[in-house]
């Protein structure tokens, strides 16, 4: 039994040590155009998913109306359309983060995804991927209005679409 236990311990001392020396020797990669750890996309998006169930945000603030689309829009493309694109546009920011930031147009994102959590990647923002938290730039209005544009970008009125129309900073027509 004593020699398991030396085993063990001497496993467990060994595996610390070498992921120590795989981070401090400067083997792991560190650059935004390194490839991905092994497990990193599966660990990080295990630990947001996790953290957001424990931080329950509740219903939201605002209705999904057009005014509110309307709000959210203009939010979304002054704060967030530079890494993220608009329709029929990408990003020229994009190509240079790691991850990259998904780009939400057309048929991607966060339509299918409860506002809520939209809502907390807003206003929380999310470690290691570039992701700012909005809690000190947008108010608890805007922040649910782009929430709300968001979890309905698949359905907006043609308003909002034509808003979104228009060029913003660091976006690039698509070619077709």
């Amino acid at each position: 039994m004593k020699g398991l236990v030396i085993g063990f311990l001497l496993g467990v001392l060994l595996l610390t040590g070498g992921g120590y020396y795989y981070f401090a020797s400067g083997m792991a990669p560190a650059a935004a155009s390194d490839p991905p750890m092994p497990f990193e996309k599966k660990m990080a998006n295990m630990a947001l998913d996790a953290h957001i169930k424990k931080e329950p945000v509740g219903q939201p603030a605002v209705p999904a109306d057009e005014q509110n689309f309307i709000g959210g829009a203009n939010v979304y493309k002054a704060e967030c359309s530079v890494c993220h694109g608009l329709p029929g546009q990408r990003s020229e920011y994009a190509a240079g983060m790691y991850p990259p930031p998904p780009q939400l147009f057309p048929g991607k994102g966060v339509s299918d995804d409860p506002v809520s959590e939209t809502y907390w990647k807003v206003v929380n923002g999310i470690r290691l991927t570039g992701m700012p938290a909005f809690k000190n730039t947008l108010s608890d209005t805007q922040s649910w209005q782009v929430s709300q544009f968001l979890a309905h970008s698949n359905e907006l009125p043609d308003s909002v679409s034509k808003l979104l129309a228009s060029d913003a900073p660091g976006t690039k027509t698509s070619p077709k």
